[in-house]
Order: structure tokens, then sequence, then C-alpha cells
């Protein structure tokens, strides 16, 4: 069956994509964590889903993102999130989501392996985002350029953790 199957039915595509697999079954590095992409947009209009797992503390530095709305749904271990002026704790089965043009910074503030999954409505340049930074194996620099290319800007540095 590989990393994933897509067939169609009568209503379109059906996408399947298998446990800590990739659709594209590739490996995707952020140097405290890897990303897999469970759902991508072929126009950028869709939403893009990622599964994020952690194996060290750590996060993006704070951001916001001109078009998409990002949401957040802890699946393991504990996570900080600052969204505009409120701040959050996510254990498992907790989400939020995180307005379009609001301030938010996030981290994985736990002691084992944290996952969670973002999904980011539509998907935007998110997909092109992620492929050019994780061929550095780390998290995404501190370059204003670089976020402000790929539909965000960057506010300020990641949460200490």
């Amino acid at each position: 069956m590989g990393n994933f199957l897509e067939s169609q039915t009568n209503q379109g595509s059906v996408l399947r994509v298998a446990a800590n697999e990739d659709q594209f079954g590739e490996h995707r590095g952020l140097g405290v964590s890897e990303i897999t992409f469970k759902v991508t947009s072929k126009d950028g209009k869709d939403v893009f889903i990622i599964e994020n797992t952690f194996h060290q503390k750590g996060g993006p530095a704070k951001h916001l993102h001109y078009d998409q709305e990002e949401w957040f749904y802890a699946v393991e271990g504990e996570f900080h999130l600052e969204v505009g002026k409120e701040t959050f704790r996510l254990t498992p089965g907790n989400s939020v989501l995180a307005p379009r043009k609001v301030p938010h910074v996030w981290a994985y503030t736990g002691n084992t392996r944290g996952r969670i999954l973002i999904v980011f409505m539509p998907a935007g340049k998110m997909e092109a985002f992620f492929r050019e930074v994780t061929k550095a194996n780390a998290m995404p620099p501190q370059d204003p350029e670089l976020w402000r290319l790929h539909g965000m800007e960057l506010l300020g540095p990641p949460l200490k953790v």
C-alpha cells in the first residue's frame, strides 16, 4: 500500500496517509522536530495539514500570517501557545485557532515526545515555506524576507522553553 493511497470516488479523490508517514514519502526535519505532510493543496486554495513530531523542546519564532488561519491540535505531549494577548497550554485533545493577521508563537514544552497537527486554511505558500526551511534541518531562520515571501511577517524570537 505504501505511504499513501489515493483513489477516486463519485465525489472526488480519497487520500489516506499511513501513521508516521508523509504524503510523498519524504523526510523533513526542523532540528527539534520532524514534519510530515498529511494533506497538500494543488493550488494553495485548499487546506494544508502537517503533523509535527518533537523530540526536544522548541518552536518557531513569533509571526503572523497575512492570509491563513492556523489551527493547532495537540496529539501527544504539552505545548504552550500565545495568540494575540492570550496564552494557552495544550495537552492531548486540546486545540486553538490562530486567526489570520494575529501575532502568535508556540513551542513544545513537554519532556518526552510531542505531536501536534497543524492546519493552514487556505494553504497559501505554506507548503513551499516548509519545503524550503526543512532543507537545513533547523527551525526556520529569523530572516524577515523569507517569511514575507511566504505570506507571513516575522515579529520576534521563539518562546523561551
